[in-house]
């Protein structure tokens, strides 16, 4: 989705905990000739740290006195019984999964009414968020999807008005995604976690998706194709929890 919003000509900042950012974004920034006014930077930032978000997105948003949209993707993962799980095991995965989440989309609404931009959000939630996903136990990570979901309606009602002083007016939706392979459910495969082939089994496409399928989901999303649309889900799971 960053690559999707810099090819559009969008100056993107992305931000994990990671000290450097990987061979997979270095790669991908390397891609980019900003042809088109465009920019991918990285960010060293815990998302579940209040004071740390609201300074990072205060610096990036002063760049250029704006602050036009944000995805919020943190998420972490655990595959237990309800049975087993600690009380800190509870609290680590919902403080990145949802307060992580809460945390982005309040930051970077504040520098919006600051600027007066009529930004848009995406919160990357999951299908895990509507449905109990057959062949994987994890009701920590599923419930907070669901949080988040929720999460975006609130929001969307709450910043979605325009104020007289030109402030609000932010959009703020919801991208459910369904099975992605990706490092994380490639390693659910190898632990046993998961069955790649129940998976399939479930999904309509009969097949499991890549990152690369929700590149123009974000960019829907966050642009002016999307203008009407606010406190939305967007399901995009193959099928599966259509069955």
């Amino acid at each position: 989705m960053a690559e999707g919003l810099v090819e559009a000509g969008g100056k993107v900042h992305c931000i994990d905990r990671l000290a450097e950012p990987d061979k997979t974004f270095n790669e991908a920034k390397a891609r980019f000739k900003n042809e088109n006014g465009g920019g991918l930077e990285y960010h060293q930032v815990d998302v579940s740290n209040a004071e740390a978000m609201e300074e990072a997105i205060a610096e990036i948003a002063s760049e250029r006195q704006r602050l036009d949209g944000l995805v919020a993707a943190a998420g972490i993962q655990q595959c237990t019984s309800a049975l087993d799980y600690s009380a800190e095991d509870i609290a680590r995965m919902l403080s990145v999964n949802y307060t992580g989440v809460f945390l982005s989309a309040r930051a970077c609404a504040r520098q919006m009414y600051k600027y007066k931009n009529q930004g848009s959000m995406c919160l990357v939630a999951s299908m895990s968020g509507s449905i109990a996903n057959r062949g994987f136990i994890a009701p920590v990570y599923n419930s907070s999807k669901a949080a988040v979901i929720q999460l975006a309606k609130n929001l969307a009602m709450e910043w979605g008005r325009v104020q007289p002083d030109g402030s609000g007016g932010i959009r703020v939706n919801c991208l459910s995604p369904g099975h992605i392979v990706t490092p994380m459910v490639e390693e659910n495969f190898r632990k046993g976690e998961a069955s790649r082939e129940e998976w399939e089994n479930n999904n309509m496409l009969g097949r499991l998706s890549t990152p690369e399928e929700y590149k123009s989901a974000g960019l829907f999303l966050l642009s002016g194709a999307s203008s009407y649309m606010t406190g939305a889900n967007l399901l995009m799971d193959g099928g599966t929890s259509a069955w």
